[in-house]
């Protein structure tokens, strides 16, 4: 049976949800993106996305980069009841064995959040972990949701550091063991035909549905529903 991708939009406050979900998203997801490409908001922030989500759609949360204190760091987003939490691997090693304090760090959250595996297309200046790597240990770990994203948020997107042909081959390979994948990486609505082929369970934005299509701009409600009439061709 085909369906079409979905819709993640990012929202950086309460103000942003009634027009994403007016433009049709299908997962909220919450960050700051004045402040890094998956920089939290503050705990009360997100407190204030999810009363304003009111259960509509599933709300993830965006906490930073990884690090030994991450736990600690996100304590109060922690209390939220949010359904999937993100960490990138900017500045993360692929030192023999590593991986290992990204699982301690899954089993310290709480029952019914789940951690998201990030691999970053561009981790070479990410100094990062390859994606084909990170998708390995979020087959082997059995992660529930993986998302592919670019590190820079410069005017480049995903397409300039891989080819449609690559990331269809990763998500394919993903879907197989029951991931859910999320496309991002600063994607404009008319690169969706150089996809082709390639098909996620949700594509992940931000920009492109902002006034202006600037990163700091506002959610636009129009723009969502254009994104949201591109995917309809798109067939999973």
């Amino acid at each position: 049976m085909s369906t079409t991708p979905g819709l993640l939009v990012s929202v950086r406050s309460a103000a942003e949800v009634a027009a994403a979900l007016e433009g049709g998203a299908d997962v909220i997801d919450v960050k700051e993106p004045l402040k890094g490409p998956l920089a939290p908001a503050e705990a009360e922030v997100v407190a204030a996305v999810i009363d304003a989500v009111d259960g509509k759609v599933p709300v993830s949360a965006a906490l930073g980069e990884w690090s030994p204190n991450a736990i600690t760091e996100a304590h109060w987003h922690l209390e939220l009841p949010l359904q999937y939490v993100k960490w990138g691997l900017a500045g993360y090693a692929p030192t023999p064995g590593w991986g290992e304090d990204l699982l301690d760090t899954r089993r310290e959250l709480p029952i019914g959040t789940e951690m998201v595996a990030v691999a970053y297309a561009d981790w070479e200046r990410a100094k990062s972990v390859p994606p084909a790597e990170v998708a390995k240990f979020a087959k082997r770990f059995r992660f529930k949701a993986f998302l592919l994203d670019t590190w820079g948020k410069d005017g480049k997107t995903l397409l300039d550091f891989m080819s449609a042909k690559d990331i269809a081959a990763l998500v394919d390979g993903l879907k197989r063991v029951y991931t859910t994948v999320v496309v991002g990486g600063s994607l404009r609505p008319e690169q969706l035909k150089q996809l082709k082929g390639v098909a996620p369970d949700y594509f992940a934005v931000r920009t492109s549905v902002c006034a202006a299509g600037k990163r700091d701009g506002v959610v636009d409600a129009v723009r969502v529903k254009k994104w949201k009439e591109l995917l309809a061709g798109v067939k999973v």
